[in-house]
């Protein structure tokens, strides 16, 4: 069904995929996007996350920029076999390897020659700044998420998607749901988000709208659905509203269902 080139399972979903399975109560939804995010979640996986190292988290996150699963995490598994050995810092290893390796171990992530820039500006700051890439795990961690997130901003090529990840993943903070290409999509799709909102509108909305400790899985189980059903030129919606398990809860912004068009939301302004 998918028109996405991704692999079929989102790769922090599942029991696979890190984080911790939790039970959620369940309730009356009090935001239709807390009842998307609900039924999702019990659709696919209900999780809380945190845990991961922050560097290598921030590190995997900025290979996953502009590319697919299938894409950055090989060479995300390449650059950790290469550089991550027992003898230091990944930071450090990172920061003093040569270019031209680490290109290499990261070409099937795509903008490798710009990425790799980027992760070896990234480490020599965390080194400058923090001494190593555990004391800055540990900042992740501990200060404030609002610091930690516009410290994390400040970095050239780390954006609100990348910050917000690692906030998620690594600092495992509640009422951070960051924001990919598919939730992007899906929530103005949904006409839950503004149809011309960017990314850091839709965001506003979901961590307003969704209680934070729903932000996680729903951000990770909205990627699963954007893969299976609501993708970008042909969601599912279009082969009736029975093929879509969120249906009655969607306005279908940019969808006409009788013509088979689809176009991007913010195109449906001034329309009417």
């Amino acid at each position: 069904m998918s028109d996405d080139p991704e692999p079929t399972r989102n790769i922090s979903g599942g029991s696979e995929g890190g984080g911790a399975i939790v039970d959620v109560e369940p309730g009356v939804a009090d935001t239709r996007a807390e009842a998307v995010v609900d039924r999702l979640g019990e659709r696919y996986w209900q999780k809380s996350y945190g845990g991961q190292h922050a560097f290598v988290s921030l590190v995997r996150t900025i290979l996953s920029q502009n590319t697919s699963d299938a894409a950055s995490q090989p060479a995300h598994d390449r650059l950790m076999d290469r550089f991550d050995g027992d003898d230091g810092d990944l930071a450090t290893a990172l920061a003093s390897a040569a270019t031209d390796d680490l290109v290499d171990a990261i070409r099937s992530a795509g903008l490798y020659n710009q990425k790799a820039a980027v992760i070896q500006r990234v480490a020599s700051h965390v080194l400058s700044e923090y001494g190593s890439a555990d004391t800055f795990d540990r900042y992740v961690r501990e200060e404030d998420a609002h610091e930690v997130r516009d410290t994390l901003l400040r970095l050239k090529g780390v954006g609100p998607k990348t910050a917000d990840c690692v906030l998620l993943f690594a600092g495992g903070r509640g009422g951070v749901f960051p924001v990919d290409t598919h939730v992007h999509r899906i929530y103005r799709r949904l006409g839950i988000a503004p149809p011309d909102g960017d990314h850091e509108a839709v965001r506003a909305v979901l961590e307003a709208d969704v209680p934070p400790e729903k932000c996680g899985f729903g951000h990770t189980a909205s990627i699963q659905f954007g893969r299976e059903y609501c993708t970008a030129r042909t969601p599912a919606c279009l082969d009736g509203p029975d093929a879509c398990p969120v249906s009655e809860l969607c306005d279908r912004v940019g969808v006409d269902t009788q013509t088979g068009t689809v176009i991007d939301p913010a195109e449906t302004i001034g329309d009417e």
